[in-house]
């Protein structure tokens, strides 16, 4: 299960490369980090680039080493060419939607794979709903949805209270890509598991009713 892809390595590659060059030259780091300012004054390259930009090596690490976990999982079941469609999509939709949500600030700025990351975790969670997830703060393997599930809720928290120097949004914006990308390219999914598919969209049904109430 846990052979890298070439493709998953090439992934790695590239975050490791671009986010030393970034740890060791602040202006390539500030030039192609996202910033809701620059992104509106033209400079749309930072939507994709911000994703492949890390500010130390443990966000690198943490980032790289959840893909190395879920990425054969996605990989295993869609192949490695449905698998980099479902990465991309997922980082371009996790910067999306924090567009949407810090719009009105300019200086709002993130960097991280959090977003494409994300959405392939919850990609392998909708393909794969029953595995048996370890985690160190919960002593008893937790099935993968409770876990997913748990995690965007816990991230629509993470959107209101502005808990820590955490992308929340942009986690939870590449988590819809991933469930989405992955409902689109196997689509036998809504017929053979109505149930998970139904459980895993519940919280992003809470965000944008939230959202829509103006609470977020």
């Amino acid at each position: 299960m846990f052979d890298m892809h070439f493709v998953t390595i090439g992934i790695i590659a590239l975050n490791a490369i671009a986010s030393f060059k970034g740890f060791n030259d602040p202006v390539f780091f500030d030039r192609y980090k996202f910033l809701i300012g620059a992104i509106k004054s033209g400079q749309k390259d930072r939507i994709v680039t911000s994703g492949f930009l890390h500010v130390d090596i443990p966000h690198l690490f943490f980032n790289m080493f959840t893909l190395y976990f879920f990425a054969p999982v996605v990989i295993g079941w869609l192949g490695p060419v449905q698998f980099l469609i479902i990465y991309i999509i997922s980082l371009i939709a996790g910067s999306l939607l924090s567009m949407v949500f810090h719009k009105n600030e300019s200086f709002y700025s993130a960097v991280g794979a959090s977003g494409a990351v994300t959405g392939v975790l919850y990609a392998a969670i909708l393909l794969q709903p029953n595995m048996q997830l370890g985690l160190m703060f919960i002593p008893l393997p937790i099935p993968a949805y409770i876990f997913g599930i748990g995690y965007l809720l816990y991230s629509i928290y993470g959107m209101k209270s502005r808990l820590g120097n955490i992308g929340h949004t942009a986690h939870f914006g590449g988590a819809i890509g991933g469930y989405v990308t992955t409902l689109i390219l196997f689509p036998n999914l809504i017929i053979n598991d109505t149930l998970m598919v139904g459980l895993l969209a519940i919280p992003i049904i809470i965000l944008f009713g939230l959202q829509k109430a103006g609470k977020i």
